[in-house]
């Protein structure tokens, strides 16, 4: 039998066809649509998602506060002429790339804006804990500019869903996470470069009593796979502007080297690896606790803590373990006593140094100390 073989080979970028555009992924064609047709778009055109202008909006829109809070950070970090940092604020502006024609772009609005979701669906990162895949305990959404939701998200993580393993080093107290904090805002702030904000999807972070996930719409670099991550590569990120700005403020570095940093901050923590997951339409990083630093939910509250309460003491704690947005009334009716008694306890497990309430009585939540 005789037969012909066509050999197409691989191309790096889309093709048109009777005004369509397609890829190739493995042995199949798929037709560009939604993000991918407006990235491709974008990137042939030499522009990217972050540079592009955005009308309707005026500087004085802006968060001065935020505006405020980069210039101090840059001035500290020096990698940019404190002469350009005391220009007025569009030509500061103006001077990082953050102005398209004479207007703001997506990447100053979500840098320097109260409210970008109010601009950009899903611009937010949410958290949530989880006891299994299926049950989520309890969750918060972290909100306003880039430059408040990376120090925001980390102080909720440590504070209220991180487990630290508690032990004494002589009279010093020693809190080991299975995450390092550096880790940590490494992996949260390569969320925020390289995510496909038009996406609409917040950035999601799962948090276990054993692992954590940080997932984020998005894709590798072209020509980029899973093995380029593990070596040494250069910055390529998917929104270079923000990514600019970040790195003047000191947040990352422009070698490409977040990865790197993550890989380090674990090697010296003494933690496993983390593990990358390249998907279709997102990239996961998983980190997994050794099994010394798996903690049980209520585990916290550690004989030291158990010798100082009584029953209706380590109720509270356990419950507030459980879930530490809990008001009072939450409390009491998870326990089945009356408020004034929850009251009552939180005072003395104050008293005691045992817990700390972080943030006010509406959207604070508690801390379990010792």
């Amino acid at each position: 039998m005789e037969y012909i073989e066509i050999d197409v080979p691989s191309y790096p970028i889309a093709i048109s066809c009777k005004g369509n555009y397609y890829f190739r992924s493995g042995s199949t064609s798929q037709k560009l649509t939604g993000i991918e047709l407006e990235s491709f778009i974008l990137r042939k055109r030499g522009a990217t998602w972050d540079n592009v202008p955005y009308p309707l909006v005026k500087i004085e829109d802006l968060d001065q506060n935020a505006i405020q809070k980069f210039k101090e950070l840059a001035i500290r970090k020096k990698r940019i002429d404190d002469t350009i940092l005391e220009e007025d604020t569009e030509t500061l502006l103006d001077k990082l790339h953050l102005i398209n024609n004479g207007y703001l772009t997506n990447a100053a609005l979500l840098l320097f804006s109260k409210d970008p979701e109010r601009y950009f669906t899903g611009a937010f990162i949410k958290v949530g804990f989880f006891e299994t895949n299926a049950d989520l305990i309890y969750q918060d959404e972290v909100r306003g500019s880039l430059f408040e939701q990376i120090d925001k998200v980390i102080e909720l993580i440590f504070f209220k869903y991180m487990k630290a393993k508690i032990s004494y080093d002589g009279l010093q107290r020693v809190e080991e996470y299975f995450v390092s904090e550096a880790s940590m805002r490494e992996a949260i702030l390569n969320a925020i470069v390289h995510k496909q904000y038009e996406s609409g999807v917040p950035i999601q972070i799962s948090i276990y009593k054993d692992k954590l996930y940080i997932t984020n719409v998005g894709k590798l670099p072209d020509h980029w796979t899973e093995k380029t991550l593990y070596q040494k590569h250069g910055s390529k990120p998917y929104n270079p502007n923000i990514a600019h700005v970040f790195y003047l403020a000191g947040h990352i570095e422009s070698w490409g080297r977040g990865i790197e940093k993550i890989f380090d901050s674990c090697i010296e923590n003494n933690l496993p690896m983390p593990k990358y997951y390249i998907n279709p339409t997102d990239i996961m990083i998983e980190f997994d606790a050794p099994q010394r630093l798996v903690i049980d939910n209520f585990s916290k509250v550690n004989d030291r803590v158990t010798d100082r309460v009584n029953d209706n003491m380590m109720k509270v704690l356990n419950v507030i373990s459980e879930d530490p947005g809990y008001s009072y009334n939450d409390i009491s009716d998870e326990i089945g006593i009356s408020r004034k008694s929850v009251a009552t306890i939180i005072k003395k497990l104050k008293d005691l140094g045992i817990i700390e309430r972080i943030g006010n009585n509406k959207k604070g939540y508690w801390k379990i100390k010792k």
